[in-house]
């Protein structure tokens, strides 16, 4: 197929246009690169540009595409309560943008790269993709609004659509020729390995006082190869006439950050230090996945459905990027 893929160039983008390329499709990404790496899009054609830049979206898409894959957004959540609207112009806003353009140049296809957000604080600890909708900061709210936009295209017209809700991606591949480069990361796999790896002089863990197991927040976490693969799933899920559908994307485990900051300090060996600072405002208490669904659906298998291999990973891409290697 031929596929353009928005925010390409990012951090789950470019695992996503790596699978893409590998599986034989010919893939254009669109990027504006204001947190996206040229380098990191390999041999794909990059077309160098914002969403809210119509003309070219149009003139890019006006060549024939089968398929969008949407992964351009702002994901701070903590930014996203300070700065709300800022999240609704480019996260809402310029999805809607994309949509239109799709249904103008008649493209059938489309993945958009959603989050567990939109959840809130869910009833269980494990959450189906049929659960209610309450998100609890802005961040959430504007990728739930973008779902509720590709819902109601897609009955109004021959447009289809995979809703890819992601829980904590982390991770990298595993020979370290992509990873998270994305400038003032708050991820916490991703900041705990800086601190073992001298770019951080240690870490700060927010809130102890959780009704958890041990009173810190408690995640999911997804590699973001196992991830991109799914996305390479779902527009091949598409593009053979299956329905349009909303899919968890998580193992169905989850992990506390403290759980987490073991792991790393276990695997890297540095003991660095961390301080206890308050609650951030807009962070539930727990997510899990309950990821039935996109292993029936899509017949996906992670590979890397270890929290260890996770943080091997993602260690030695800082490592790289310590040494000054990455790109």
């Amino acid at each position: 197929m031929k596929l353009l893929v928005t925010g390409g160039a990012g951090y789950i983008g470019s695992h996503a246009t790596r699978h893409l390329v590998e599986a034989g499709h010919t893939v254009t990404v669109y990027d504006n690169l204001s947190t996206g790496h040229a380098w990191a899009v390999g041999d794909a054609e990059l077309v160098e540009a914002d969403l809210a830049d119509t003309r070219t979206l149009r003139a890019t898409l006006a060549s024939g595409y089968d398929g969008v894959l949407h992964f351009a957004a702002h994901t701070v959540v903590p930014e996203s309560v300070s700065d709300p609207l800022k999240y609704y112009r480019n996260n809402t806003s310029s999805t809607l943008g994309l949509l239109q353009a799709c249904v103008e140049t008649g493209v059938r296809n489309f993945v958009f790269s959603s989050t567990a957000a939109v959840y809130g604080v869910p009833a269980t600890m494990s959450v189906a993709e049929d659960a209610p909708l309450q998100p609890i900061n802005p961040y959430g709210a504007s990728k739930m609004m973008s779902e509720r936009m590709l819902m109601d295209l897609g009955a109004a017209s021959s447009l289809r659509y995979v809703s890819l809700r992601y829980f904590n991606v982390a991770g990298a591949a595993p020979d370290a020729r992509l990873g998270q480069a994305t400038p003032e990361a708050t991820h916490l796999i991703k900041v705990a390995c800086q601190a073992a790896t001298g770019q951080r002089d240690g870490m700060e863990v927010f809130g102890t006082d959780y009704d958890t197991r041990d009173g810190t927040c408690e995640r999911d976490y997804i590699h973001v190869e196992d991830l991109a693969a799914a996305h390479v799933r779902a527009v091949e899920h598409l593009a053979g006439a299956g329905r349009s559908q909303v899919l968890n994307c998580g193992y169905g485990r989850a992990y506390s950050v403290l759980e987490v900051i073991d792991a790393v300090k276990r695997i890297s060996g540095v003991d660095f230090p961390v301080t206890v600072g308050s609650r951030r405002e807009g962070d539930p208490p727990a997510l899990m996945a309950d990821a039935r669904r996109i292993r029936e659906t899509l017949s996906w298998e992670p590979r890397f459905d270890d929290l260890d291999e996770i943080v091997r990973h993602a260690l030695a891409w800082e490592e790289k990027v310590v040494g000054g290697q990455q790109g």
